[in-house]
């Protein structure tokens, strides 16, 4: 008998969600990571030989292939930024690492120049790897796709050469090539990477069909509704980018206050050595002084005032398996104020998993009976539900029974004979007729009630037994919606691709009220974007390529690691590696204790810098006590934030930050 639980996919597209290929450019492929290694080599090499007194030809020579190396390339753009009368920060840095050594302090202006090096070739990894990704996506597209002309004979053409109303064949195992309407037959489509719904869904004339999706069981003639360069997964291609494009708004203000900052600097320095020389001082005093300035107004203690506090929680994180990406993420993390998470492999494990046997009334079998003889009937099938109930089966360590005469229908069910009787599991609407006995109906709508999806077993044609199926919630999933419910101020909403009914009741579940159910990709986008014109900063938990977009266009979006697609995990800002939700509230919690200490470290820099440049321009500020007066305030931020490094800062980041405060 027909039924929903059987489906042969081609072997690439087994699994439920399919992932997408892994085309990432090498670290050592992009000259900004080469140049950085080049510099930190180079600098650890040097740093021994300085400190044990080495002859100077020696590790002068060293320090001076770091600079070299890690200061040419920020130096050449600032150069050729001036062209366009902009100052670049970088440009100052390197300036500022070269006055160092002007005036001796070598080993200072070197740790300056990989200090920048190593952050310019993160930045460089990060965008690399994200443009990887989205170009992987096209890959979901077939490249060819089967056009059936007028005559009714079949051509094979290329699927961007597809335009509405062409009509194409779509055989079981492939991939649809284009946005269309279903003409003719039946089947069901792993629609996962579009809509994550965890399990295929039965397609017939009528019904839309999407670019990139998998057909199971049964062959399609779709009608193409969209050019191929509009279909959904090209406009996710589009959203990825451009919300990549537009994610920091921050970065503009943090632009014009290096802007600022650089260029006051240097006229400052400017000043500092032409006003004396103008009145009268000597020319090396003047210059003395002026390279003092330079050296105790350079931004190092800034600089280190947000690196190793992110930097500590981002290593402290890492060790409980949540990847941040960067220190801009895990600053950002910080402020968010709502959240929004997807439902399949989120707050779900993404599997279906028999959750109910229910023998019918009249029937003498018991749970394991019927499951048994569906497991039995569904042996053969490679569709997910069928697993489902197989896998269940084994758990009990069921002996299951050959299956002969094995026949299924996408859609509807699976026949076979089992032991000399014939078993059929499938759609209860079609093997239990509207007029059937009032509790079979009663158990169905139960089932279905709670979530579920429900299976009818039957036996030489009486009904037997119903088994419910539905994905299972993850164990810490009702806690983590409370705790970031906590932290946010707001309730979590949920987006999902699923059914309304499923969606509501695993919302009820874990205490999630706003519910959205049925959504596209760029939906999703639209529920983030709506959010934030309230003025939040929505933090959005996803893993699947149809989430990958309002990741992307989120304030911070965070992945699950185990079975994220590789767009996902690539577009989000950090990734969840051990799939364990209740990670969530403590990193959003450790990222707020890090913004405390950069205030504090801010503060700290500022007062050692303001004092220091002051006692240089009023007085006459000692170069080894303006040099011990730098590197120590820079000491001292640098070893306040590594105090997040330790154990206490995951379990009570908060508490660490006000013991210390």
């Amino acid at each position: 008998m027909p039924s929903v639980l059987d489906q042969r996919p081609a072997p690439a597209a087994a699994g439920p969600r399919p992932g997408l290929p892994r085309r990432r450019t090498r670290v050592l492929a992009l000259p900004e990571a080469r140049w950085a290694l080049a510099a930190l080599v180079l600098f650890l090499l040097a740093l021994p030989l300085y400190l044990l007194g080495a002859p100077g030809w020696l590790w002068g020579a060293l320090f001076a292939a770091t600079y070299v190396a890690g200061g040419w390339e920020p130096g050449w753009e600032g150069l050729k930024a001036l062209k366009n009368k902009t100052l670049d920060v970088d440009l100052l840095m390197v300036v500022a690492a070269l006055g160092a050594a002007a005036i001796g302090q070598v080993l200072d202006g070197a740790l300056l120049i990989v200090i920048f090096a190593t952050s310019g070739a993160l930045e460089a990894v990060a965008t690399a790897r994200t443009a990887d990704s989205v170009r992987g996506l096209l890959d979901l597209a077939p490249s060819t796709a089967t056009r059936l002309l007028p005559d009714g004979t079949e051509e094979s053409v290329d699927a961007a050469q597809l335009k509405v109303g062409d009509t194409i064949l779509v055989r079981p195992g492939e991939r649809i090539g284009a946005d269309g309407q279903v003409l003719d037959g039946a089947g069901e489509v792993d629609q996962a990477t579009i809509t994550g719904e965890p399990l295929p869904v039965a397609k017939q004339a009528g019904d839309e069909v999407f670019a990139g999706t998998v057909n199971g069981t049964g062959a399609l003639r779709v009608r193409v509704e969209r050019d191929p360069a509009d279909s959904v997964i090209a406009r996710i291609v589009k959203m990825v980018e451009e919300a990549s494009e537009t994610k920091a708004p921050t970065q503009l203000f943090i632009e014009k206050i290096e802007q600022r900052y650089s260029i006051g600097m240097v006229i400052a320095t400017l000043a500092v050595f032409a006003v004396p020389l103008a009145f009268g001082d000597a020319l090396q005093s003047a210059l003395l002084r002026a390279m003092t300035f330079m050296i105790v107004a350079s931004p190092c203690a800034v600089v280190l005032s947000t690196m190793p506090p992110l930097l500590s929680a981002i290593a402290n994180a890492g060790r409980h398996g949540v990847l941040v990406k960067s220190a801009v993420v895990m600053e950002r993390l910080g402020q968010i104020d709502a959240v929004a998470f997807d439902k399949t492999g989120t707050l779900t494990e993404g599997t279906p998993r028999v959750t109910d046997i229910r023998p019918l009334p009249g029937s003498a079998l018991g749970e394991d009976e019927v499951l048994a003889l569906a497991a039995s009937a569904e042996h053969p099938s490679e569709h997910p539900l069928a697993r489902a109930v197989v896998d269940a089966a084994r758990e009990r360590a069921l002996v299951l029974a050959d299956a002969g005469d094995f026949t299924s229908v996408p859609g509807q069910g699976v026949t076979a004979t089992i032991a000399g009787h014939t078993v059929q599991v499938g759609s209860p609407a079609r093997l239990l007729p509207a007029d059937a006995d009032p509790a079979h109906q009663k158990v169905v709508r139960e089932l279905e009630d709670a979530g579920r999806t429900a299976v009818a077993v039957l036996c030489d044609g009486a009904p037997v037994g119903v088994l419910g199926i539905a994905d299972r919630l993850r164990p810490d999933a009702a806690a983590t919606v409370a705790a970031l419910t906590r932290l946010t101020g707001r309730t979590p909403v949920l987006l999902t691709g699923d059914n309304e009914r499923a969606a509501r009741h695993l919302a009820a579940e874990v205490g999630i009220t706003d519910v959205r159910a049925g959504l596209l990709p760029q939906d999703k986008v639209a529920a983030v974007r709506e959010g934030e014109e309230q003025g939040r900063k929505v933090l959005v938990v996803g893993d699947g390529v149809n989430d990958a977009p309002a990741l992307a266009a989120a304030h911070s979006g965070i992945a699950m690691g185990k079975a994220g697609s590789d767009l996902a995990l690539e577009t989000a800002d950090a990734v969840v590696v051990r799939d364990e939700l209740a990670t969530l509230p403590t990193v959003v919690n450790l990222s707020r204790t890090a913004r405390r200490l950069v205030v504090q470290n801010l503060a700290i820099a500022g007062v050692f810098i303001t004092v220091l440049v002051a006692w240089d321009l009023i007085g006459t500020l000692p170069l080894p006590l303006g040099v011990a007066g730098h590197e120590g305030s820079t000491v001292i931020v640098g070893l306040n934030g590594l105090r997040l490094l330790r154990e206490a800062a995951w379990t009570n980041p908060a508490k660490d930050t006000e013991d210390t405060a």
